[in-house]
């Protein structure tokens, strides 16, 4: 089945959340790389502030997913997905206006609380109008959401030649455009009734007590802190390579993400579901995330086979890390609802984004000491081995807890026992 028929067989809905996720990291991405130039060229900001900005838009997105995951349960999936849009209309608008710390940091808030507020919803609604096709719509899903990322920069850096504002302008009228999508022809969709009517820390206490969830959620923290490094890490080897010229190679990093994503994804769920199912091929997946970065252990840098060599390495790198992230994500967003037990889906979202969240934030400062700690010793390869380690240990957390059984909901959950 080729990708448009795959596409054609799901439901309205499920489509027209898949066009939707397109479009929310088209507008995302025309924008968000460049941000931080114009931070600091047009609007003259500090690099304390420049720092601050992109500080408070990152958690008010990550921070605040448990919110936005609780209201998505409590009033309904569409009201959800249409606040977010409608709140980042307004926050890349007040971009195109705002020349000042406040106004900025205003504005950057708004943006990332909109993704908090539609993200948990978004893939709760997904979930439950997929039923029993949920690997296979999160497989489709996540080709929509690469094409997105690989879109968006490309049109964000045409509007760039215009202007930034003109970028700004765009990206909110994308927003604008889903919001009134989303309004006339998205149904409504609600999370399944509880037996009886709870508070909302009745609610979180039900998923913080969802311990086979958090173990999983914590095992997870591997593969995003080493799916984030084609943002961190891997461009920093770019510009080492090539210092002054990087933007080629760092473009191709991003490149290469998407297309295997785009092109792959579908193939590779397939193949993976059909040799080992669910459990194991997020353990397989995470394996191959790890070993994505042997390459760079192998040619580090340029001393050992030139620069062409490491350059190589580095793009082969980024192609194995995105067949391993291709791999593991339609079978980590299916475990999150099946470990829900259908029940406070958007809740549970909303604590695993904020958990891995946390873990990014983590991850990415000690990322950046392994850089420094690297250059200092004379050990390049030091970092990718740490990285690789990272990966391993995750697997070995996910192999232990699907031996143990709880990558699947517990029979007595499932059954109702310990339902709230």
């Amino acid at each position: 089945m080729n990708l448009a028929s795959e596409f054609r067989s799901f439901g309205w809905p499920s489509r027209l959340l898949m066009v939707n996720q397109f479009g929310i990291n088209l507008g995302f991405y025309m924008l968000m790389p460049y941000l931080a130039g114009y931070l600091a060229g047009p609007l003259g900001l500090a690099a304390w502030a420049v720092g601050l900005v992109l500080g408070v838009r990152n958690f008010s997105q990550q921070g605040m997913f448990i919110i936005g995951g609780t209201l998505a349960d409590r009033l309904g999936y569409k009201p959800l997905i249409i606040a977010g849009c409608l709140l980042r209309t307004a926050g890349f608008g007040l971009l195109i206006v705002a020349d000042s710390l406040p106004a900025v940091l205003i504005a950057s808030a708004a943006t990332g609380f909109a993704g908090a507020l539609f993200n948990p919803a978004v893939r709760a609604y997904l979930a439950a109008e997929a039923g029993t096709r949920r690997v296979e719509a999160f497989a489709l899903f996540n080709v929509f959401y690469q094409a997105g990322i690989l879109a968006g920069p490309l049109v964000g850096l045409a509007l760039m030649f215009i202007d930034f504002r003109i970028t700004a302008a765009a990206a909110a009228v994308v927003f604008a455009g889903l919001t009134i999508a989303q309004l006339f022809a998205l149904p409504q969709r609600t999370a399944p009734p509880a037996r009886e009517k709870t508070s909302v820390l009745d609610d979180w206490r039900v998923v913080a007590a969802n311990r086979p969830f958090l173990l999983f959620a914590a095992a997870m923290i591997g593969s995003y802190v080493l799916s984030f490094q084609v943002y961190l890490a891997m461009p920093l080897q770019a510009r080492s390579l090539f210092p002054g010229n990087d933007s080629v190679v760092t473009a191709l990093i991003f490149v290469i993400s998407g297309l295997v994503a785009v092109i792959g994804q579908m193939r590779i769920t397939r193949w993976f579901t059909q040799r080992w199912g669910s459990s194991r091929s997020l353990v397989i997946g995470m394996v191959t995330v790890s070993v994505a970065f042997v390459p760079m252990i192998v040619l580090p840098d340029d001393n050992r086979a030139g620069r062409i060599a490491a350059a190589a390495a580095l793009l082969v790198a980024t192609a194995v890390l995105a067949v391993g992230s291709a791999a593991v994500f339609p079978f980590e967003m299916d475990t999150v609802v099946s470990l829900a037990n259908d029940r406070l889906v958007g809740t549970h979202y909303g604590f695993y984004n904020t958990i891995v969240g946390v873990g990014i934030l983590v991850g990415n400062l000690v990322t950046g000491t392994l850089v420094q700690a690297s250059v200092r010793v004379g050990a390049p390869e030091l970092l990718w081995i740490m990285l690789s380690l990272i990966g391993f240990a995750s697997a070995l957390a996910l192999y232990r807890l699907d031996r143990k059984g709880r990558l699947q909901p517990a029979e007595a959950t499932v059954n109702g026992a310990n339902t709230a």
